[in-house]
């Protein structure tokens, strides 16, 4: 079984669609569905109340977004885990992929795939850095990992095995969790590849990697020196962290 973990808060206006992509997948007999909702007051409560029976939901105040994320884990039953935030959505066929990789690959821990941006209209954007990550995301690279995040968290699984042996997302974390668990992972366990779109990652004016991509990519250097010590690392992770705030600002200023 997989289990899917959606971390939301006044997410009314997407969380429908990301919900819909979860339970209209072709392996759903087989998906158990967590919302760790954080005490929404915008009506998506409601909607919850919608797919009652097909999904578990809980809403209550939390402590952010990897305190919504490590209470799903610490109810999660699937043998394979995801999480998808509350404006991402999965592609269609994406958890049958899933399990078939993991069938055919007993010894992997985790995987991820490829990732389409999209905006609040569901349009595709960015499509030249979609490229760019597939590029350089072709095979699992833990070295290049600590260089650059080229992995796109809403195409990651991971064996629940894992979460005994490593631990949950780190709840200091407001940006990188994801990041910081994928190298705690990988340092261990080379990645599994499935070179297939698996979801797409939501870009809007309320999401906080739009709203503070500074201080994301600032957080992911910090998590990088604690993890790796050797200055060459360090300093070509620096090297994209400046690359990357530039870019993304140059996109802005676009309104790309």
């Amino acid at each position: 079984m997989i289990t899917i973990i959606t971390p939301s808060y006044n997410q009314q206006r997407y969380i429908e669609r990301t919900i819909r992509s979860v339970l209209d997948q072709a392996a759903d007999d087989g998906v158990e569905y967590i919302v760790m909702d954080g005490g929404s007051t915008d009506g998506t409560l409601d909607i919850l109340k919608r797919y009652e029976g097909r999904i578990r939901w809980f809403s209550a105040r939390d402590n952010g977004q990897s305190d919504a994320i490590n209470q799903g884990l610490a109810l999660s039953g699937g043998e394979i885990i995801g999480w998808l935030n509350s404006d991402d959505c999965y592609l269609p066929g994406t958890l049958q992929k899933v399990k078939d990789f993991f069938q055919k690959h007993p010894e992997k821990k985790w995987v991820y795939g490829r990732c389409r941006i999209i905006d609040e209209n569901d349009r595709e954007i960015r499509r030249m850095v979609t490229f760019y990550k597939n590029l350089i995301s072709r095979k699992f690279s833990y070295k290049w990992l600590l260089m650059e995040n080229y992995i796109s968290q809403p195409a990651v699984f991971f064996r629940k095995e894992v979460l005994a042996e490593l631990g949950h997302t780190n709840p200091d974390l407001h940006y990188t969790m994801d990041y910081e668990m994928w190298l705690r992972m990988g340092a261990i366990y080379p990645a599994g590849v499935i070179h297939s779109y698996l979801a797409c990652f939501r870009r809007h004016a309320g999401t906080k990697s739009e709203m503070d991509f500074r201080k994301q990519f600032l957080e992911g250097y910090e998590v990088v020196k604690k993890m790796d010590k050797g200055w060459f690392v360090c300093f070509i992770h620096k090297l994209n962290t400046v690359k990357i705030i530039g870019l993304y600002r140059i996109m802005k200023f676009f309104g790309s």
